[in-house]
């Protein structure tokens, strides 16, 4: 089934972006209807997060980002086989004046799970030589096409999580920029609880700890979806970070990313379960 579904990514990449974008927003809304577990997930991330939303504005809310969800995942056929020459044409790279203000400089560019994530990385990736972070794909046929997707141009390296911070941190030492991808719930034993729109959430302190490990700058790096394709914004580097408190730094992190869902709050990974570990003695809330 994996290998039909990767024929058919391949086949409905050739097609113009504006249809190849609405067959994805009706793979999403699709997607809604079908998977009641991530629909369940979304809805319950966006009554934390959103509190004042009405039932009606949660679930409006939730197929848009479904449907943003299902473009990205049918354009990602785009990175994995469009020409450079499209690719180039379809996401807009802006801020690259900020990574060149680094030279000389470890550098982390930080982008939380926005659904184009993907397309952040190949643009980039066909500018300059990064590493990033991954986690193995329980499909492995999957997951060996989206590692080889991933690096396709240049010499970017991937490392996996089991692999540790090491090999990270001496590409970081080296001059390679980072990718880095910390706001995901990876369980109790790798995160402090830090308010996340107001909820207390588990969350990866790394993006502090590899700054003061390595002087890294921090740049943010967040790539939106557009009428006619997608644009990479590169942010200034963050000023006095690290600050030597990584409590405080990590709740910086998460108000940043909580000011970057503001301006397209469909395009949040909902979908994962971010509230899943809860401080000792607080209920579950999936």
């Amino acid at each position: 089934m994996t290998r039909i579904i990767l024929v058919m990514m391949w086949l409905l990449h050739w097609l113009p972006l504006p249809l190849l974008a609405a067959l994805g927003r009706v793979l999403g809304l699709a997607l809604y209807v079908l998977v009641a577990e991530r629909r369940h997930v979304t809805l319950t991330n966006l009554g934390l997060c959103f509190p004042l939303l009405s039932a009606a504005e949660k679930s409006a809310l939730a197929r848009r980002h479904f449907a943003a969800f299902g473009r990205s995942f049918l354009e990602r056929g785009l990175c994995w086989w469009a020409s450079p020459q499209r690719l180039r044409r379809l996401i807009r790279l802006d801020g690259m004046e900020h990574l060149r203000a680094c030279a000389g400089r470890p550098v982390i560019l930080f982008s939380p799970h926005f659904v184009g994530l993907d397309m952040g990385w190949t643009r980039l990736s066909m500018e300059i030589d990064m590493i990033s972070m991954y986690s193995n794909q329980k499909n492995a046929v999957f997951n060996d096409k989206l590692r080889a997707g991933r690096l396709r141009f240049g010499r970017s390296a991937l490392v996996s999580r089991q692999e540790g911070l090491r090999p990270v941190v001496k590409a970081l030492k080296a001059g390679t920029p980072l990718y880095y991808l910390p706001d995901m719930d990876y369980g109790r034993d790798e995160s402090i609880f830090v308010p996340f729109f107001g909820v207390t959430t588990a969350t990866i302190p790394g993006l502090s700890r590899l700054a003061a490990m390595t002087g890294a700058m921090v740049l943010p790096v967040i790539t939106r979806i557009d009428a006619d394709g997608w644009t990479v914004q590169i942010d200034p580097p963050w000023q006095d970070f690290p600050t030597g408190d990584t409590d405080a730094d990590t709740r910086r992190m998460n108000a940043v990313i909580e000011d970057k869902i503001a301006a397209a709050p469909d395009e949040y990974l909902w979908m994962h379960k971010r509230f899943k570990t809860r401080p000792p003695g607080e209920k579950g809330v999936y």
